[in-house]
């Protein structure tokens, strides 16, 4: 089972070993931005992070991080596993945070 994740045109993701491989998609890749939103005093930012976050291995990989940088709810963070989990994860914080 691989941990790392290189993510195509078409949001699929692609499974390899190969870490120099990963490295340059991660970064010279603009395609693994989700989505970024200011609210308020903070930014949301979602993104592809390529490498399996799921340490223990129960369930699918968790390759996707919606993370807050500044305002009250700095540095919380959440995982999905697909680029439409994701940009669903990303408006659920977006309106949590407008307090809709």
């Amino acid at each position: 089972m691989s941990n790392y994740y290189i993510l195509d045109d078409d949001h699929n993701l692609i499974a390899t070993d190969d870490v120099v491989a990963w490295g340059q998609w991660f970064g010279a890749n603009e395609n693994r931005f989700v989505a970024k939103t200011q609210v308020g005093d903070a930014t949301l930012s979602t993104v592809c992070i390529g490498i399996d976050h799921n340490f223990y291995h129960r369930g699918p990989p968790l390759l996707f991080e919606t993370m807050v940088f500044g305002g009250e709810h700095d540095e919380e963070c959440w995982r999905c596993s697909t680029w439409d989990e994701a940009v669903a994860q990303h408006e659920r914080v977006v309106a949590e945070l407008e307090g809709v």
